[in-house]
């Protein structure tokens, strides 16, 4: 099946599933939905990157996992605008349920330590690398991914609760 469909398709239940009355809401979701998709194909690939042998090529490895981390950030830079943006899904969800206002909290908490863990691993791939590079990255980018992935499914599970809206995660 066609991944664009598919993605398409899966945008359209969503829209099914709310109420015409949220439509700000409505598109925030299918943005929120396109993003998490390329967001996951980021850290797949900062995750492949960071697994590649690097015996007597640290420089080219450390090289793919710049390259894959420049991606990601570009990606998380992407994720605060739309959720924490002037028009943010962030600030449509407390005001459409102002009860998960700490949860918005700890989401926006969760993002300083997300960059907080990204600027570090970019701050060990500069050269000149330490001797220490790979095992120090690897140790950094797999901190990194688990916030992440704790991140996206309590972002999911914010929405869900906010809106019983699924926005996927097994993309």
């Amino acid at each position: 099946m066609d991944s664009s469909r598919s993605s398409v398709d899966s945008s359209a239940s969503v829209e099914t599933r709310l109420s015409v009355d949220h439509n700000p809401t409505v598109d925030s979701l299918l943005a929120l939905r396109l993003r998490r998709s390329e967001l996951r194909d980021s850290m797949a690939a900062l995750e492949q990157a960071l697994a590649a042998p690097a015996p007597g090529r640290v420089a080219a490895w450390a090289e793919r996992v710049h390259v894959a981390l420049v991606e990601l950030s570009a990606d998380l830079r992407t994720h605060l605008q739309l959720t924490e943006g002037p028009d943010g899904l962030h600030g449509e969800v407390v005001t459409a349920a102002p009860r998960l206002v700490g949860a918005v909290q700890r989401l926006r908490s969760q993002h300083l330590d997300i960059s907080a863990s990204a600027d570090e691993l970019m701050d060990l791939l500069t050269p000149p690398l330490a001797p220490t590079v790979v095992e120090d990255a690897r140790e950094s980018g797999m901190t990194l991914l688990g916030r992440l992935v704790r991140h996206r499914q309590a972002g999911a599970d914010l929405v869900y609760e906010a809106y019983q809206t699924d926005v996927g995660g097994q993309d």
